[in-house]
């Protein structure tokens, strides 16, 4: 299978790393949707990252929903010991693609659009959204931390691969010493093999 998109994409990353702790064998083609439209194009008219190309040829699209395949076509994982850990696992993993939806509007807001025309009031909204995320995920893994074991969760992954591109993208606005149990849980991930051959690159 192929997976079309930039690493640089909180959204393909998180993809990428699933795949190799799935073990999914897969081929990664590092395609633009700004650079590179009409390559994508052709072989996702949408023109959407991440875009998986299935073994079949049948094409998806949706980071949520492509890991949903993949999760299919692994088989059962690491089980949950609780349904209540698995809902905890579930609300982190929103949290942080929350926080990487509102990261992206704003990059996208202050770098596609001209200064004058950016909307202030807007960005504001956005940004307030943006912190109430990542302190909401700062109080849970206050209250209970992820494991630091040398395994990892999609929540796991989730959070990392969100926080990572969002220092990366907003560092005004994202700062270490403000979510210090994100931080360390991150840079805790970000040394797992599965981060280390996935660069944000």
């Amino acid at each position: 299978m192929k997976l079309i998109g930039m690493l640089d994409s909180p959204y393909v990353r998180r993809v990428a790393i699933t795949l190799r702790h799935l073990g999914i064998a897969f081929e990664h083609q590092s395609v633009s949707v700004f650079r590179d439209f009409e390559q994508f194009a052709r072989i996702n008219p949408v023109v959407k990252a991440p875009t998986l190309v299935c073994d079949s040829g049948e094409v998806l699209m949706d980071s949520g929903l492509i890991l949903e395949y993949l999760t299919l076509i692994a088989g059962p994982g690491q089980a949950y010991a609780s349904l209540t850990e698995q809902v905890r696992g579930l609300r982190l993993t929103g949290l942080a693609l929350a926080a990487c939806e509102k990261s992206v509007q704003i990059v996208y807001e202050k770098n596609l659009r001209p200064a004058e025309k950016q909307h202030g009031p807007w960005l504001e909204r956005v940004g307030g959204q943006l912190e109430a995320a990542y302190t909401q995920i700062e109080n849970e893994l206050a209250r209970q931390p992820l494991p630091e074991d040398g395994t990892i969760r999609q929540e796991g992954i989730s959070l990392a691969v969100a926080w990572s591109f969002s220092k990366m993208m907003l560092p005004e606005q994202c700062l270490a010493t403000h979510y210090p149990h994100l931080e360390q849980f991150t840079a805790y991930a970000e040394r797992l093999e599965i981060f280390v051959s996935t660069p944000a690159t």
